[in-house]
């Protein structure tokens, strides 16, 4: 009779927690590891890190400066350009004034010299006749003229009589001549009167047609029974005095 073989018995070991201690292991070394590097890059780099932080504020520190010195001079250039804007106007106010004042002066100068004339001991004696003639622009085709009688002949004479205007010039490519009543468009219209010992200065308004291009003034004094003529160019009686042209 046989012995009979007894059963196999089979032992099982668990290998996991091995593996948990290797890779726990692991992990700590590289942790480790990596905490060696920090430490590492941090001694190495901790003194650049620090200048670049001193740069960096330092150059904050410069870019303020240089936004505040901008802000200054754009402050000062607004200022010197409207001082100079302030200056350039006041300049050309003056200039104006200083221009009208010499043009005064010189009107005040040609009136002296015209009353010396005309009233002096050595002043050339002429009879009535018309001294200067001026034509200024108005409204809505409007010219005032301001025409300058004189005598001196007679002192003790006053000359009295009536003024008539009439214009000559271009119109419609023709020429053509506006008289009294044209020009003040009155068919009726009678002369100015005038009435004066040693001067007098007659003024009014004519009207000139927008097509009419006037190149001459006639004056016509009708005192006594006689009529006198003079001429004055257009462009004379533009300027403070206009000579009468014969």
């Amino acid at each position: 009779m046989s012995t009979p073989i007894p059963p196999r018995r089979f032992i099982v070991v668990s290998t996991r927690p091995r593996a948990r201690l290797l890779l726990t292991a692991a992990a700590v070394l590289w942790l480790a590891s990596l905490a060696a590097a920090w430490t590492w890059a941090t001694r190495v780099a901790a003194p650049t890190l620090a200048e670049v932080r001193e740069e960096n504020r330092a150059l904050a520190g410069q870019l303020a400066e240089q936004r505040r010195q901008l802000d200054e001079l754009r402050q000062r250039s607004t200022t010197y350009r409207r001082s100079d804007e302030i200056s350039r106007a006041a300049n050309q106010e003056l200039q104006q004034t200083l221009a009208e004042r010499e043009e005064e002066i010189a009107q005040l100068r040609a009136d002296v010299a015209f009353y010396e004339r005309l009233v002096g001991a050595s002043g050339q004696r002429r009879g009535l006749g018309v001294h200067s003639v001026r034509m200024e622009p108005g409204a809505e085709g409007a010219w005032l003229y301001t025409v300058t009688l004189t005598q001196n002949l007679n002192r003790g004479k006053i000359s009295r009589g009536e003024l008539t205007l009439q214009v000559d010039g271009v119109r419609d490519g023709k020429l053509a001549s506006l008289r009294w009543p044209e020009l003040l468009q009155r068919e009726d219209a009678p002369g100015q009167a005038f009435s004066f010992r040693y001067f007098q200065q007659l003024e009014g308004s004519v009207m000139l047609p927008p097509d009419f291009a006037p190149n001459r003034v006639r004056v016509f004094l009708r005192a006594e029974g006689n009529t006198t003529e003079q001429a004055f160019p257009w462009e004379a009686t533009q300027r403070a005095v206009a000579t009468a042209g014969r």
